[in-house]
């Protein structure tokens, strides 16, 4: 039989509750100053984003649908419009085959992706972030080789 009300919650806290200030105890010996929110580094694009970014682009060229390339790839539909907005990590074989219906080679959808990434690693040198052509990365003060 239980003690609680039916309605009343009887959850289990996911982390131990750390001791109050001045209980004493080891966790009141580790404790480290909270900072504050740091500021994030922009993100390097993800392959599959460069990927699906010029699959769109070249099928939009060409003025073509989703369906006619779908269909001439033997790629169901809606997988490749989840491959052309980056939410699925395609296969080579079916990137081969979305290049070939657009009339491209896989190495042509890969050097076009290619291109995209350094102009994307450009642009972040230009405005002081990085540096594309240097061989070591910043790393709390200290420079490391990478």
């Amino acid at each position: 039989m239980s003690t609680h009300a039916p309605n009343e919650s009887r959850g289990i806290s996911p982390r131990p509750q750390a001791p109050s200030p001045g209980s004493g105890g080891a966790a009141s010996t580790q404790r480290r100053p909270v900072a504050g929110p740091q500021p994030r580094a922009p993100r390097e694009p993800l392959w599959r984003h460069l990927v699906g970014d010029v699959l769109r682009r070249e099928r939009l060229a060409q003025e073509r649908t989703l369906k006619d390339v779908s269909e001439a790839a033997r790629i169901s539909m809606p997988y490749l419009s989840e491959v052309e907005r980056g939410r699925k990590e395609a296969s080579s074989e079916v990137l081969a085959a979305a290049a070939q219906a657009l009339g491209l080679g896989l190495a042509d959808l890969l050097l076009l992706a290619g291109d995209e990434l350094a102009r994307h690693a450009r642009s972040r040198a230009v405005r002081g972030r990085t540096s594309p052509t240097s061989p070591t990365a910043q790393y709390d003060g200290f420079c490391l080789a990478a």
